[in-house]
């Protein structure tokens, strides 16, 4: 077999290695899954009478892109927990010192996360549609969609294998990415940024978050999307790359 071909078949490995890890502990998989889908809620029939006016229109139509932002967010804080746990139990030195591809030990936790994550992206928009959400798309844009949270997804979860590594005990590794869990909050996902002071504003419309939730809304409702795709796409590329070149070299330093 070639490098390459051991190299899939060792990540495949540690992919369902990462999955059944997932079933038997299910409590951080549901929250991930379940904690965005009661947010939803929540805004939805508890504020959404009071901030329908921002919206213009139906406000579970405004609201339920900028939720769906909230599951790449979400599943950060367990990659994170799950890469630090396994580096403090001593389970991830004895991956290096087994004959495996040292790349497959990451790539498995990351692919396995995005499998749970999307599945998360699908019972929310699911449950969104049991409550009024009414998109416009067609499938091509449905596809658009997902695609473009499935890049955001990647790419934070590659940030958080590395806050993973870096961490000193699952404890810190799970505050490390709340960050990343509010900036979902402080975009335009549950309120248009022109209806926040000048500071808030400026900070809401430059940050990563406030384009993809434009994004994502334009192709799920036919809202104008502009320069917000390209923005989108490059933030998802950026931070994919700096994600995965930190926590590749994190792991090589502490192999040696």
């Amino acid at each position: 077999m070639t490098t390459m071909s051991l190299a899939l078949t060792d990540s495949a490995t540690m992919l369902r290695r990462n999955l059944l890890h997932a079933r038997r502990y299910p409590s951080m998989t549901f929250s991930v899954i379940i904690m965005p889908i009661v947010l939803l809620s929540v805004f939805n029939f508890v504020f959404g009478g009071a901030l329908e006016k921002s919206s213009g229109g139906k406000y579970i139509d405004y609201l339920t892109p900028g939720m769906l932002l909230m599951i790449p967010a979400y599943i950060t804080a367990s990659v994170a927990v799950f890469i630090a746990t396994d580096k403090t139990k001593g389970i991830i030195n004895r991956f290096r010192v087994m004959a495996i591809a040292p790349s497959s030990v990451l790539t498995g936790e990351v692919i396995g996360a995005l499998i749970t994550a999307m599945l998360g992206v699908v019972a929310m928009t699911g449950f969104a549609l049991l409550i009024g959400f009414r998109p416009s798309a067609s499938a091509v844009e449905w596809v658009a969609a997902f695609g473009l949270l499935a890049m955001l997804t990647f790419a934070l979860i590659w940030l958080a294998v590395g806050m993973g590594l870096v961490a000193s005990s699952p404890e810190s590794a799970s505050n490390m990415p709340f960050p990343l869990i509010m900036l979902p909050f402080l975009g335009s996902g549950l309120v248009a940024t022109d209806t926040m002071p000048v500071g808030m504003r400026q900070f809401a419309e430059y940050q990563p978050f406030t384009p993809i939730t434009e994004t994502v809304r334009g192709l799920l409702m036919g809202t104008e999307i502009g320069n917000s795709g390209i923005i989108s796409v490059a933030w998802c590329v950026g931070l994919a790359l700096v994600g995965y070149l930190w926590s590749s070299s994190v792991f090589r330093k502490q192999s040696r």
